[in-house]
């Protein structure tokens, strides 16, 4: 009975002709598959490879398996059926179906495909954005909110600079002579 690998962590520039060359040192190589992704063509990153003997397939997995191919390491075991896979969501629900009663549906059972139950859960809310409004009455627009506040971040070291100004508004600064080179600082900010 023919036994199938997979080999995976293959690279993904491998071609068929390397991989049955690969493994052909243990055995012949009855079947070779390298899948390849529907929509960019390109390899999956694994493989299967089919022996005839048991004991080829076991020799392969012993002397293939974490050994590097290509500059990567292999993982070669027995591959096994998409049934005996460990399934990523296990549920806790059984899988049995729900009795199905001949009696008139009740409240409990689903509506027939194609009937119409009606259920009354009471009158509809009102929308959201109507809510805290009252009925009938005409929309208002909000009032106005006032001034905006000044925000304050951070540290203000501008605190003798409001004197200075004043100095040269009133025109004691000119004609001291004490101007800096480029004539654009005022004279608080020279002795710093």
């Amino acid at each position: 009975m023919p036994v199938r690998l997979f080999v995976g962590n293959l690279p993904y520039n491998v071609t068929e002709a390397e991989l049955r060359e690969h493994f052909s040192a243990v055995g012949p190589i009855s079947y070779l598959s390298l899948p390849t992704d529907r929509e960019t063509g390109q390899l999956r990153g694994f493989a299967f490879v089919e022996f005839n003997d048991r004991a080829q397939a076991e020799e392969a997995i012993r002397r293939f398996n974490n050994q590097s191919f290509k500059g990567r390491p292999l993982s070669v075991n027995e591959a096994r059926a998409r049934d005996d896979r460990p399934r990523a969501d296990t549920s806790t629900r059984p899988s049995t179906p729900r009795p199905t009663s001949t009696t008139e549906p009740n409240a409990a059972s689903p509506p027939a495909p194609g009937s119409k139950l009606s259920r009354n859960f009471g009158p509809d809310a009102s929308p959201q954005r109507n809510r805290g409004k009252a009925k009938g009455g005409p929309k208002s627009e909000r009032a106005a909110k006032g001034p905006m506040r000044e925000v304050v971040r951070g540290q203000f070291f501008g605190g003798d600079d409001d004197e200075a100004d004043d100095n040269e508004e009133s025109g004691e600064n000119e004609g001291s002579g004490e101007e800096n080179a480029a004539g654009l600082l005022p004279e608080a900010e020279n002795d710093i």
